[in-house]
């Protein structure tokens, strides 16, 4: 068995350096094109009674589910104009409910390059009150009865002022999760039909350890190009950020780089009120659409050893 796996080693190592050696020969012939198939996961969905605890969040005007699916379809829309060599993929395009299981199959089954999924925040109101006046009430204390003021309060609730954008990858602490899924999802290369597909390969599990290393890599650098564009576009931006121990299920669960896009909050009235509109939800697609339109050219230059154009970074 250890003469197996040190086997398996030595031919993903000559692998390796022989790709590396073709790849720098044939760089000047073939140029690489990683980012083919992109999908978008326009989050939650369908009717309360089904979805449950993954319903979403709703706002005065519009839930978060049809806001949702009305951005991921102006995203489909844009991508395909502007990247039309790009295979887009939905993961729903009706007000449907699927589980987080059943997005990051579907995700996982078209053997996409990119996960995009497309949420809403929400917070609760704050909570003010004050004291308005005092009744007197008649208490027994140790035996004896004894007067009491008891305060009275009035109570109201203001809008929360958080607003902006923010868009996550999945926490560090989850590293492993990904790994898995990459693990149960062996998108067929060269160098996994070299090494085997067995689940206990030392071989795979270095291939997906760093492929997983590689995809957290291109994730973060999406997420914090998702917000600069943000930012030019005129929106408040959060940053991009991770979720740590609570993680992000679909975003550990797909076997690809993945992000998830929190467009605006509900909560907000001004902020809501964009992103419940047409053209609020077409400016957030025509956002998306150019920090993806960057990420591929970053990613594109990096697999092929060449240089960005002028003004892409």
């Amino acid at each position: 068995m250890k003469t197996r796996r040190l086997f398996s080693l030595i031919l993903l190592l000559l692998l390796l350096v022989s790709q590396s050696a073709h790849a720098q020969a044939d760089k000047s012939k073939t140029l690489k094109h990683p980012l083919k198939r992109i999908v978008i996961d326009p989050g939650h969905g369908g009717p309360s009674a089904i979805a449950g605890k993954f319903y979403g969040a709703s706002g005065k005007h519009m839930e978060e589910k049809d806001v949702a699916l009305a951005i991921g379809l102006k995203l489909r829309d844009v991508l395909s104009a502007e990247m039309p060599d790009i295979e887009v993929i939905m993961t729903r395009t009706t007000d449907e409910y699927n589980s987080p299981i059943v997005k990051a199959n579907k995700a996982n089954a078209a053997k996409g390059d990119l996960f995009i999924s497309i949420h809403c925040n929400d917070v609760s109101p704050i909570r003010h009150s004050e004291i308005t006046g005092y009744t007197t009430k008649t208490v027994k204390r140790k035996g004896k009865k004894i007067k009491k003021k008891i305060p009275e309060y009035r109570t109201w609730y203001t809008p929360n002022p958080a607003q902006g954008t923010e868009t996550y990858i999945w926490g560090v602490g989850k590293t492993k999760d990904k790994e898995e899924a990459l693990m149960e999802n062996n998108f067929s290369d060269t160098a996994m039909l070299i090494v085997g597909e067995q689940d206990n390969n030392p071989a795979m599990k270095m291939i997906n350890s760093m492929r997983t290393q590689e995809y957290a890599n291109r994730s973060r650098k999406l997420a914090e190009t998702v917000e600069e564009e943000f930012v030019k576009s005129g929106r408040v931006s959060r940053g991009a950020k991770q979720r740590d121990e609570k993680g992000i299920w679909v975003l550990q669960a797909v076997a690809m780089p993945a992000i998830l896009i929190e467009v605006g909050f509900l909560s907000h009235p001004e902020e809501e009120a964009f992103i419940t509109s047409d053209s609020g939800q077409q400016q957030t697609a025509e956002v998306i659409t150019r920090a993806i339109k960057r990420y591929r050219l970053s990613l594109e230059a990096q697999v092929n050893g060449t240089n960005l154009p002028a003004g892409a970074q």
